[in-house]
């Protein structure tokens, strides 16, 4: 799939990466301290770069396997609202997610196409633990049934399907995902569209990682677009917020998804890791960056600081 802004086409990488270039050069709340870029990714570099994930169905056929990347990654959303959801302990609330997903895997296989077509709210509460009523609930559903009916509809309802029609190809699977309601992500910013896609890239990269497909060009993939990663930027002095929003962030004011600052934190974020990554010669890619930092992000350093949050659909 081709995306089109302003009449400009590419790949969904190569469109995000433009996009948050453009918006980090007209922001008016965050702004990325060049200065610390260089000292920043040589300290990277020097620090071990954090191991693969283990998939949690590693044990799992190839179909299950991808079955399971393309749902989790379908419901990587709702970080402004992990504050109200019940986690399990020790757990953050994405981790509470995926550990509710794989034992359902685990225990009762993977969810056909068409079962995914026919999921309610309820169903998707009991799987990973929370109240049905909890508005998360049908916002997942209603992005697994999208994955349902594609898979149902265009792919014979065989999962794998979709990763051999990428051709191999991490830039391909982006944009094949990208044309998917389920994995939606693009705001607006001074009347222009900007595409952020987090979740199809992120999949794309997690078919790789967890070893579902060796996958080409996993290099040119940006970061993945949440609120976490320009939190332990901003904790760390690459990106500098005026005190307006410096001071919605520190009292826990939700930020609205779409309004400018939201959109800023998000391209910003994303601009620096292209920035870091160059600094390193790419012996760092961006995807590479992007997961040190959420790393990072888990220490308490960055936990003891209220992080930006949104409730979307997005992140």
């Amino acid at each position: 799939m081709q995306f089109e802004v302003d009449g400009a086409t590419g790949s969904v990488p190569d469109r995000v990466r433009a996009a948050c270039a453009w918006v980090a050069g007209q922001a008016r709340s965050v702004t990325i301290d060049e200065l610390a870029v260089e000292p920043y990714a040589v300290a990277l570099t020097a620090s071990p770069e954090p191991p693969p994930p283990d998939l949690p169905l590693a044990d799992g056929d190839r179909e299950s396997r991808v079955a399971f990347v393309l749902c989790l990654d379908a419901i990587n959303f709702g970080s402004g609202w992990w504050p109200t959801i019940r986690k399990r302990p020790g757990c953050s609330g994405y981790s509470t997610i995926e550990a509710g997903l794989a034992e359902r895997f685990r225990a009762e296989g993977a969810w056909s196409a068409r079962e995914l077509t026919q999921l309610t709210a309820s169903n998707v509460a009991w799987v990973i633990g929370q109240d049905r009523a909890h508005p998360l609930m049908e916002q997942y559903a209603g992005v697994l049934r999208d994955v349902g009916e594609r898979i149902l509809g265009e792919y014979t309802g065989r999962f794998g399907a979709v990763v051999d029609a990428s051709g191999g190809s991490a830039l391909a699977l982006a944009d094949l995902l990208a044309d998917w309601d389920a994995f939606a992500d693009v705001s607006t910013y001074d009347g222009r569209p900007i595409p952020f896609f987090k979740r199809a890239q992120i999949a794309a990269a997690d078919v790789d990682r967890f070893g579902i497909a060796r996958l080409r060009d996993t290099e040119r993939l940006t970061a993945f677009a949440d609120n976490l990663v320009p939190h332990v930027l901003r904790v760390d002095g690459v990106l500098r917020l005026d005190p307006a929003l410096e001071e919605a962030i520190d009292g826990e004011a939700l930020l609205i998804h779409g309004s400018p600052e939201e959109v800023e934190l998000r391209a910003c974020a994303v601009h620096a890791t292209e920035l870091l990554s160059a600094a390193t010669n790419g012996e760092l890619s961006p995807a590479q960056i992007d997961a040190a930092l959420w790393n990072r992000g888990s220490g308490a350093r960055y936990k003891s600081r209220p992080r930006p949050r949104s409730r979307n659909t997005a992140y």
